[in-house]
């Protein structure tokens, strides 16, 4: 009996341990699908033949330095306490973010609703995923296609800070968004 006691425990590691290794397979298999086909391209093409598939790839996938899609990514929407409902300042914010859809026609985004410690599990799965689809709507609404967009609720399992104040449970009350 006593030997078992360590299975438990040991699960528990490997299953909050697994979302780490798959996203970080996810993202070198991607990358090395990047270098590859950038590799790929004939170092005999002309100069307008490679400016043309960069600007092609450009529109599909911001360039990492690219500071307005750094800007839509870090740039959240903040909630009030127990709440899904809009603030002035996030329809203004998700206004610019419409904006930047509308430029990026392919681009396809994942809406993220999160929600502070205070509460149960699945209040607080519930509460995120209605904060992720109040925002989706909301864009929808502006124009941008339903089809570009995913959401999905972590509730209070992805916390922006850590302390136990009002201001800390301010920054997990959110929406952030991630461009698939």
């Amino acid at each position: 009996m006593r030997k078992k006691m360590w299975l438990a425990p040991a699960l528990v590691v490997f299953l909050a341990a697994t979302p780490l290794f798959v996203s970080c397979a996810k993202e070198t298999m991607q990358n090395q699908t990047d270098q590859a086909t950038q590799s790929d391209v004939a170092p005999a093409a002309d100069a307008d033949t490679q400016q043309s598939a960069r600007q092609q790839d450009d529109r599909v996938q911001p360039a990492v330095g690219d500071a307005s899609a750094a800007t839509f990514i870090e740039e959240k929407i903040h909630f009030a306490f127990d709440s899904a409902v809009l603030s002035e300042e996030a329809r203004q914010i998700l206004g610019q973010k419409a904006d930047y859809l509308r430029a990026n026609p392919v681009i396809r985004v994942t809406v993220e609703g999160h929600c502070d410690e205070r509460g149960t599990d699945a209040y607080n799965l519930a509460l995120g995923e209605r904060r992720a689809e109040a925002v989706r709507d909301f864009l929808v609404n502006l124009g941008i296609g339903v089809n570009r967009f995913n959401t999905v609720s972590f509730g209070e399992e992805r916390p922006l800070a850590m302390g136990r104040d009002e201001a800390s449970w301010a920054m997990n009350r959110r929406a952030q968004f991630v461009i698939d």
